[in-house]
């Protein structure tokens, strides 16, 4: 199945096979919906996976299956990108790694050029009212956009690289959550979509590869050293998403 979307600014066409959507996507959101009915109110689910592992990607076409396979809910995708911190802090702001004073706008990212506060903040609020205003990040302008969409969902799916970080300050996050997801890929395959998607925002291939070197790798391995165990961990190949683990419901 092809799907065709919009992710931060950058047009996208994915496929999905057969396969992936009856055996793994479909069961899913049946799952979901289940738990959602037993639950009574507002189901969050929290996907995690490295850069580059099409999460993004996979949300938005999950809302779009939701559609027709559990019409009676409402099925909202969204992401942590907005809480990045916005390119002005990060210009003006310094971080240390490994051992060198660094400008955060150069690990863009990282952990810590995210505003972890906000979103836990957010995240409480999300769960607690009928409807919340959410922010997105846009590629193109390198800044988050307040409010660019308002959550009103029965199931509402966040990702993000870090929502399943077993580290300080992160690791209480999926706390929040009522159900989890992680992805795991090879790390070349990551590499490689990492530079093209760089390129798509209109980097040429050196200065796209210095970057995905330079950061987003970095990322991408703690990602795959640091996540915690999820209710569902699926595999990225070059054949499409596999079951790593026995469902959890």
């Amino acid at each position: 199945m092809e799907y065709k979307v919009n992710i931060n600014g950058i047009d996208v066409i994915a496929t999905y096979s057969d396969r992936e959507v009856k055996e793994l996507f479909t069961p899913l959101l049946q799952d979901l919906a289940g738990l959602q009915a037993e639950k009574g109110g507002r189901l969050l689910m929290m996907l995690a996976a490295p850069p580059g592992a099409g999460k993004s990607t996979l949300v938005s076409f999950l809302e779009h299956l939701a559609a027709s396979v559990i019409p009676d809910k409402k099925v909202q995708a969204i992401g942590m990108d907005g809480f990045h911190r916005r390119q002005d802090y990060l210009l003006s702001h310094t971080t240390e790694v490994d051992g060198k004073e660094i400008r955060m706008v150069d690990i863009k990212g990282a952990p810590v050029t995210f505003d972890l506060d906000l979103l836990k903040g957010k995240l409480e609020e999300l769960m607690s009212v009928p409807k919340c205003g959410w922010p997105v990040y846009n590629r193109l302008l390198h800044n988050p956009v307040d409010d660019a969409v308002f959550v009103d969902g029965d199931i509402v799916r966040i990702e993000g690289n870090y929502l399943l970080l077993d580290v300080d300050g992160w690791r209480d996050l999926s706390d929040l959550a009522d159900y989890t997801v992680s992805i795991k890929a090879n790390p070349d395959m990551l590499r490689e979509r990492l530079i093209a998607r760089k390129i798509a925002t209109g980097n040429d291939y050196g200065k796209a590869e210095q970057f995905v070197e330079f950061s987003d790798m970095a990322n991408v391995r703690l990602c795959l050293a640091k996540t915690k165990p999820a209710d569902l961990e699926l595999q990225l190949t070059a054949g499409g998403f596999a079951l790593c683990n026995s469902p959890s419901v």
